[in-house]
């Protein structure tokens, strides 16, 4: 058979050789199928026709009608589930084998006469765009100070682009533990996005009938660090999908060095927040290849297209 590359070297070789003969052999085919590539033109992956019909009888034509009454009811059977099934209805009648054919015929109806799904459109994100933050309880990770129940949450900011993080600890989703918990990020991250991303928040966002979309309070950190600020729509947390995944990265990673360390008891909440500092820089600093905020600016600087200093390692 006739590969592409063996007929981009014809292509190439009849440039300068002077016979076809010469131009074949030395493309390792026949005479004949090189004058007869010469004369199409194209490689022989551009003349292969899909082939649209069956080699084969479809085993699963006679009772196939079973299987979709049974997708229809159920849609979310899955085709290994659907052939245990017809086994055990047809004794000795489907091989083990014949499971992939089963599951291709699931996948075809699933596509043309399935129900339908919800589509999501990737998001891009550029360095420099875009950052989010959201709070998320800790408590479930049963840590302890000298022995009593440290009940907290996170405020979590998150770049979209390199997925660069900081955590600040706090005690509920106030609009001060919010003001902290950003600013510390930004002054950690020496550069500020061009926007920030929050959930409907009740520190930021005003209910529906109140004219301004942002409260007053929140609108004045926004302008004061040069933040255009955004929220997602009413039951809409994909939008703020970046923090949303990082809580359960980060909080996988917290348990994962407690119980590394043998023990969640810490002699002060200072002790603790000092292993939080330390997963952080972790998290951070992995994978190596850091990328260049390319857009943010120094907090306080009113010059979008300045990053943070030169050779600065702030991420977006």
């Amino acid at each position: 058979m006739v590969t592409d590359e063996q007929v981009r070297r014809l292509f190439r070789v009849l440039q300068v050789e002077k016979t076809q003969e010469i131009a074949a052999a030395k493309s390792g085919m026949d005479p004949k199928t090189a004058r007869k590539y010469r004369r199409l033109g194209k490689l022989p992956s551009e003349l292969t026709v899909p082939r649209t019909w069956r080699t084969r009888k479809d085993c699963f034509e006679e009772v196939w009608d079973e299987v979709r009454q049974q997708l229809e009811l159920n849609p979310g059977l899955q085709a290994k589930t659907l052939f245990a099934w017809l086994q055990r209805r047809y004794p000795g009648r489907f091989a083990d084998g014949q499971l992939r054919s089963l599951q291709r015929r699931v996948k075809a109806w699933r596509a043309t006469e399935g129900p339908a799904r919800e589509v999501f459109f990737a998001q891009v994100h550029r360095p420099g765009e875009l950052c989010q933050s959201d709070f998320t309880h800790m408590s479930g990770l049963g840590v302890t100070i000298q022995g009593r129940p440290f009940e907290h949450l996170a405020y979590h900011f998150v770049l979209t682009y390199s997925n660069w993080e900081h955590t600040t600890v706090c005690f509920s989703e106030s609009f001060e533990s919010l003001s902290a918990g950003l600013q510390n990020a930004l002054w950690e991250l020496g550069a500020v996005p061009a926007a920030h991303r929050t959930d409907r928040l009740s520190a930021a966002v005003n209910r529906i009938p109140d004219p301004e979309a942002f409260t007053r309070r929140y609108r004045g950190l926004m302008e004061h660090y040069g933040l255009a600020a955004q929220k997602t729509r009413a039951r809409c947390p994909h939008e703020n999908g970046d923090v949303e995944q990082r809580h359960h990265r980060f909080k996988q990673a917290v348990d994962q060095a407690l119980m590394l360390r043998g023990s969640r008891d810490f002699e002060s909440r200072q002790a603790y927040e000092a292993l939080l500092v330390e997963i952080r820089q972790q998290l951070n600093a992995w994978p190596k290849n850091w990328r260049s905020c390319g857009g943010c600016r120094p907090p306080g600087c009113r010059r979008a297209s300045m990053c943070a200093g030169s050779g600065s390692t702030a991420r977006a």
